[in-house]
């Protein structure tokens, strides 16, 4: 447990930040509820409190430093860090406590400044870092006794943030829990209008705990967390009052996060609801940017929508009890034209978004403007299969199931018109992106091998690295790998799930990069490379992602290759 029985050593963890001694909240029950009630307790606090999410804030280039013990070696433990409005970079590490703290002990404690040195002269071992602005977790379910230390710092601006921490992470469960499939489906789509669905959270319909849904609707981007989306809302890019610099501020504030009051002492303890922080604001919303939340429907409607304009809807399951939230994964859809249209022109070389509602078709219609012995379309499907048709003066030359990226190259006519009707799956609603062209040089797609599969060799693997193969073009084009640790049970069909096929690599972490290269060969028979990827552990499976990057600046993505390190060498 995140339990402090040496008043000694909370002393020491305190002094260096100039405030009294004070307790850190067990989880005994009934101790937890005294603890609470006492606002003395957390005060300017820099110590972390077991099964509650605390909320703080970040000067620019002020560094942070956050502690929790944990006593008991082999203790299952949870941190997540949530970045608000700015990315975060920020490191857990761990070290020993000193001898008489650490355990029950016996004989006559070390004086205070050896215990101080033993504490201070420590570096610690790092467990995990990470610079971004997802929502990240460090989990293990065997952690060992000591004194845990939490270091967050912002380079880019004053931000809030959030940190949950527990020893008991499968009995709390404060996070909803997302659905076997958590993408948002768009069932109908009008020229004001669109029409949500999405699948309800196992901790409502299985753990029956109270959960509503929340909707974002915005012109910009999709969010990674309702804690952003909250800071983008509020007139100043903060959700919460910035603290003002020289001033005692408390990011655990019980009159502001929803701590019972002395008339509920007698209540059993639930997890603790956020609220905002500081007086209350007249926070102006962005007009381009609106959260409605909707209950435990799971279906919406948004009304009020621009014809002919592109939006991003963003879904996130919130916990009512605990207050905390979980993201489903986002899309975005355009809103029919004004003017019905029937097919959607295409025009020579310029790559084109095409959204198509579940079982629904689109219309396109390439008209070149000169004399063309070839005509190429490239199809870059997102999400599921889509089928396309192509019909040249109304006579059928192409009738293809496409599944992510594909290139057809039909002969030209002399003042030909080509029709290309786009079918959606019948799992759900279809994304892709359509090039069509008479100059084949002049692709905005990068050109892509026959096979795009990542090769793996299995004698090169060691515990600490994995050797891989892919193939390349005669033409010189970028390629960025990309690697990401996942479950040992993790298969193809949850990565077909929860990744849109069309992002790029400005989609992905920092810490996920390997390399990128150029690369090419004139001798198609000789354009493969080899890379190695080293700084893996033993015995984990690692997702590797390769991106080639074509001239225009649109990026594809070869299959997705899952690989796994020796676990002894």
């Amino acid at each position: 447990m995140l339990l402090l029985r040496c008043p000694l050593l909370l002393l020491l963890l305190l002094l260096p930040l100039g405030s009294r001694p004070q307790k850190l909240p067990t989880r005994d029950e009934e101790l937890f509820q005294m603890q609470i009630r006492d606002k003395a307790f957390f005060h300017d606090s820099s110590i972390i409190p077991d099964g509650a999410e605390i909320s703080s804030y970040l000067f620019r280039d002020t560094p942070k430093r956050y502690f929790f013990v944990v006593e008991e070696d082999n203790t299952p433990l949870a941190v997540t860090v949530t970045p608000c409005d700015a990315p975060l970079e920020w490191k857990l590490s761990v070290q020993e406590l000193p001898e008489e703290a650490s355990g029950e002990g016996s004989g006559e404690p070390e004086p205070l400044e050896q215990q101080k040195q033993q504490i201070t002269n420590e570096e610690g071992t790092e467990l995990f870092s990470y610079k971004g602005n997802d929502v990240e977790y460090f989990v293990s379910s065997s952690s060992p006794s000591g004194l845990y230390q939490l270091d967050l710092l912002s380079t880019e601006k004053d931000t809030h943030f959030k940190v949950y921490a527990t020893t008991t992470p499968e009995s709390d469960q404060p996070y909803p829990e997302l659905p076997y499939d958590p993408r948002i489906d768009v069932t109908s789509l009008g020229r004001t209008t669109v029409t949500l669905a999405w699948k309800p959270s196992p901790t409502a319909s299985l753990l029956k705990q109270p959960i509503q849904y929340c909707v974002v609707i915005n012109k910009e981007h999709n969010f990674k967390s309702l804690c952003a989306v909250e800071a983008k809302l509020s007139s100043d890019d903060a959700f919460m009052m910035a603290p003002k610099p020289g001033l005692d501020f408390s990011p655990f504030d019980f009159a502001h996060f929803g701590f019972p009051s002395d008339n509920n002492s007698g209540k059993e303890r639930g997890f603790l609801k956020s609220a905002k922080f500081g007086r209350q604001m007249s926070s102006k919303p962005r007009v381009d940017l609106h959260k409605v939340c909707v209950g435990n429907k799971n279906i919406f409607t948004v009304s009020d929508l621009k014809p002919d304009t592109q939006y991003y809807f963003d879904m996130f399951a919130v916990n009512t009890n605990t207050n905390m939230s979980t993201a489903y994964v986002g899309t975005f859809a355009r809103t029919k034209e004004e003017a019905k249209q029937k097919t959607v022109e295409l025009k020579d070389g310029k790559v084109t978004d095409v959204f198509i509602k579940r079982k629904g078709a689109k219309f396109l219609r390439f008209a070149p403007v000169s004399a063309h012995q070839k005509v190429t379309f490239s199809v870059h499907s997102c999400l599921d299969a889509v089928q396309i048709q192509v019909r040249r003066d109304g006579k059928l030359l192409l009738s293809q199931n496409v599944e992510g990226v594909r290139q057809f190259q039909l002969r030209g006519k002399a003042k030909a018109k080509y029709l290309i009707r786009l079918k959606g799956s019948k799992k759900g609603a279809s994304m892709l992106k359509i090039l069509a062209t008479t100059r084949p040089n002049k692709q905005s797609f990068p050109s892509l091998p026959e096979d795009t599969r990542i090769k793996a060799f299995d004698k090169l693997r060691t515990c600490s690295s994995v050797t891989v193969a892919w193939l390349g073009t005669q033409e010189r084009n970028k390629f960025c790998i990309y690697k990401r640790e996942v479950d040992d049970n993790y298969n193809e069909e949850q990565k077909k799930r929860e990744q849109n096929q069309c992002l790029g690599p400005d989609t992905r972490k920092k810490s996920e990069k390997v390399l990128c290269k150029y690369f090419h060969s004139q001798n198609i028979q000789k354009a493969v490379t080899t890379e190695t990827i080293r700084g893996l552990q033993p015995g984990k499976s690692y997702l590797l992602d390769v991106y080639v990057i074509g001239h225009g600046g649109h990026s594809v993505k070869y299959q997705s290759k899952l690989v796994k390190t020796r676990k002894f060498c």
